[in-house]
């Protein structure tokens, strides 16, 4: 019989830090889009290429956390998230190395993608932890019920 062990609750400064790297990763990088010189097709390419690679790196991360802690998960599903990560991230790749951008608005862009990439996966590691301690936190001890009075006095 195995015990599961409880994930450490992560500090209230890792958890803000995971949303802000992730908040100002997305900010920059969409606003880096708006402002682009770029056709709206290829904003379109890239903005989708992030929503992909987020959602991608979310369910990846969740697949190997359930199957670490025995939670079933088709080798399918894993596969598939897996190679949606690197999918996106090889089109974030090529499509930068033959866009018509100056070298630091690609490395802005690369490294815009990656810092959401992996601020993501701790974010959802982050709610993942939270719930599991507080699902596992004791219960307050409940008052005591008050007697009827009626009852008490009558008796």
């Amino acid at each position: 019989m195995s015990q599961q062990t409880v994930p450490a609750r992560p500090t209230a400064a890792f958890v803000g830090a995971s949303w802000v790297a992730l908040v100002i990763a997305v900010t920059a990088f969409g606003v880096g889009l708006w402002n682009a010189d770029m056709l709206l097709s290829e904003k379109g390419f890239y903005g989708t290429l992030l929503l992909l690679g987020l959602f991608s790196a979310i369910a990846t991360q969740k697949s190997v956390r359930d199957r670490a802690e025995g939670v079933p998960v088709t080798s399918i599903f894993l596969g598939l998230s897996w190679s949606m990560v690197l999918v996106s991230m090889l089109l974030v790749a090529v499509g930068l190395s033959n866009a018509n951008l100056t070298l630091s608005e690609k490395g802005f862009y690369g490294l815009g993608y990656t810092m959401a990439l992996f601020a993501v996966v701790a974010v959802q590691k982050n709610v993942r932890d939270l719930a599991a301690a507080a699902a596992a936190a004791p219960a307050a001890p409940r008052p005591p019920a008050e007697t009827d009075v009626h009852a008490t006095v009558w008796k």
